[in-house]
């Protein structure tokens, strides 16, 4: 089945543009209560994931680094540990198993590696889920 039916487009999602600060990213996370968040480039391409992760190692690593000053440090200088795996929107559903094992949700790009959404986890668990109960015995 297409992914496109389980789609959450970009405007109901929770994305950072990729030039935000540390201090934007832990605010917005802490709103909404997500432990990543997808990173968009000033063109609209999907830039990667942040995650809760990444903002304590740079924490732990930068010596000094409090609060107040994370509105000084730019999301770009923070090393992303995990590499979310974007799909293109024509992907299918059985290609998308072995990304949810690692990742809270699969992003979706374009042709052109334009962000256009992402499919959670739970969605394409529940997907097989439905799938294999469907078998007839």
């Amino acid at each position: 089945m297409n992914i496109a039916f389980f789609l959450i487009p970009k405007s109901e999602v929770v994305y950072l543009p990729d030039n935000s600060t540390m201090r934007q990213t832990l605010e917005k996370m802490e709103y909404h209560r997500y432990t990543a968040v997808p990173l968009i480039d000033e063109h609209g391409k999907y830039a990667g994931t942040i995650t809760e992760g990444d903002l304590l190692w740079k924490m732990k690593n930068t010596p000094g680094l409090t609060f107040a000053d994370t509105e000084r440090v730019m999301i770009k200088e923070i090393p992303l540990r995990m590499i979310n795996t974007p799909v293109r929107v024509n992907a299918e559903m059985e290609g998308l198993l072995c990304l949810a094992i690692a990742q809270n949700f699969v992003p979706v790009v374009d042709d052109s590696g334009i962000f256009i959404g992402i499919i959670r986890r739970s969605e394409i668990i529940e997907y097989f889920a439905k799938k294999s109960c469907d078998v007839n015995y």
